[in-house]
């Protein structure tokens, strides 16, 4: 069940996914068009790689119901207060959070078979945008905010959730960022 502060499930939640965000190792700050996505969302996933207990600090201030996991960048600190694997049930599904998903090659089965109870799995660590269904599990990862690595742009997933189902789903495109001095 969703919990009863949650916006009408007529609407839907608004789920805005984030990863990968490396503050201030690749930015100083998340980019202000993330922070207005965390001021619309009902729901803000993190998918670890936070790197700064400060960022923590901002989002559980912000966001009006946040899910987050330490990956494998993050320290003592944010290894302390997040955990590892997290779960949580929005819109009638069952999604989990987790950082690392292991090799490209056979992720879906190996998800499926490692959370056979959930409906959607949110991860990070490649910073590569991904957004796959197998066997009944959706596997979505938001690729980064604030590093986009190979990709052709830094990135963010928001989407709707209701019903039991995940609509609206957009991969947000972020500008090129001014180099820091």
């Amino acid at each position: 069940m969703d919990d009863p502060g949650l916006p009408a499930p007529e609407r839907g939640l608004r789920v805005l996914l984030l990863a990968d965000t490396h503050v201030p190792v690749r930015a100083r700050d998340l980019p202000a068009q993330v922070w207005e996505a965390v001021d619309a969302a009902d729901v803000v996933i993190h998918a670890g790689d936070w790197m700064s207990p400060a960022l923590l600090d901002g989002l559980e201030a912000k966001a009006a119901r946040l899910v987050g996991v330490w990956g494998n960048n993050d320290g003592p600190e944010l290894r302390r207060r997040l955990p590892e694997v997290a779960r949580v049930e929005l819109g009638g599904m069952a999604w989990g959070v987790v950082h690392e998903t292991g090799a490209r090659a056979r992720r879906e089965e190996r998800m499926r078979a490692a959370y056979p109870d959930l409906d959607v799995l949110v991860f990070g660590h490649s910073h590569i945008p991904w957004d796959t269904e197998h066997a009944g599990l959706r596997l979505l990862n938001p690729g980064s905010p604030t590093d986009r690595r190979s990709q052709p742009h830094c990135t963010y997933l928001t989407c709707t959730v209701g019903g039991g189902a995940i609509t609206e789903l957009e991969l947000h495109k972020l500008p090129p960022r001014t180099p820091r001095p």
